[in-house]
């Protein structure tokens, strides 16, 4: 799935601005699905929109800037769902914390330590952003699915990491506590 696809599902259920799309792309609910920047959005609907996918409007705001609304057209739906047939590409799971795990050894045990639980303090607050999606999306379906699939993959790397946070806090270097200077 690229970018435009994303902006196309979006704007499936509801029209958006480009800030609103850039905000469901990283805090929001398709956060999961494909890393998409200002960069990569806004040429995106742009190309979108030159090829009669999306439509545009102007919206004045008091004391703010005019924002422009995008909508999906029809072409656009049908394109959506065009995409939505064609194979899949892998799914792609990358982690900082995984190449920080991977050299814990080189590391004081106080710092992994730390990481570690700022971790697992992140997919506390994933799993319940997670469960506020499902609040508002309970009735749909499908939705549902993909929340209550995200929380399992979510529940299963944090039972991981719970149990085994010892071990990768253990493989760290102890370093003695440094003496306050006299």
């Amino acid at each position: 799935m690229n970018v435009r696809t994303l902006c196309l599902s979006i704007l499936y259920n509801e029209d958006a601005t480009g800030y609103e799309i850039r905000r469901q792309c990283t805090d929001g609910e398709c956060a999961y699905f494909v890393e998409a920047s200002f960069g990569s959005i806004y040429p995106a609907l742009a190309k979108l929109e030159d090829d009669g996918l999306v439509t545009s409007r102007s919206q004045t705001q008091d004391g703010k800037p005019t924002k422009k609304i995008y909508s999906i057209t029809e072409a656009g739906r049908l394109a959506f769902v065009h995409h939505l047939s064609e194979p899949l590409a892998p799914n792609m799971f990358r982690s900082p914390f995984l190449l920080f795990a991977r050299y814990a050894h080189l590391l004081p045990q106080e710092l992994v330590e730390e990481r570690v639980t700022d971790f697992l303090n992140e997919f506390t607050g994933k799993r319940e952003m997670l469960d506020g999606f499902l609040g508002k999306h309970g009735t749909n379906a499908a939705d549902t699915w993909v929340i209550n699939y995200g929380r399992a993959m979510m529940e299963v790397a944090e039972n991981h990491l719970r149990s085994h946070m010892h071990e990768l806090i253990t493989m760290a270097r102890a370093e003695p506590k440094k003496e306050a200077a006299e």
